[in-house]
């Protein structure tokens, strides 16, 4: 089992994600916000879940999907580094 770590970016994102819906769907947000750190805490089990990241040459970049979310991480032997999460309408380059 692998332990996970947010970037402060990662942090920024799910507030962001967060403040966004709950604009309009404060429950909305919840549920949205608990399924993406759900999706997040099987990456301690099942580091390898996601695929890799498209355009990237290197197996350690990887993404997983929650609805419309893109959830993108980083394995580090015994570290599973959460980098970005973003809506899948938007362009990420990394």
């Amino acid at each position: 089992m692998v332990d996970i770590r947010w970037s402060i970016g990662a942090l920024e994102d799910i507030e962001s994600i967060s403040s966004y819906i709950s604009q309009d769907f404060p429950e909305k947000a919840s549920e949205i916000v608990r399924g993406i750190i759900e999706k997040i805490e099987q990456l301690k089990r099942f580091p390898k879940l996601g695929r890799k990241f498209p355009d990237r040459d290197d197996e350690r970049i990887r993404e997983t999907i929650f609805k419309k979310y893109r959830i993108v991480y980083e394995i580090k032997e015994e570290i599973v580094e959460i980098l970005v999460i973003a809506h899948g309408s938007r362009l990420l380059k990394l």
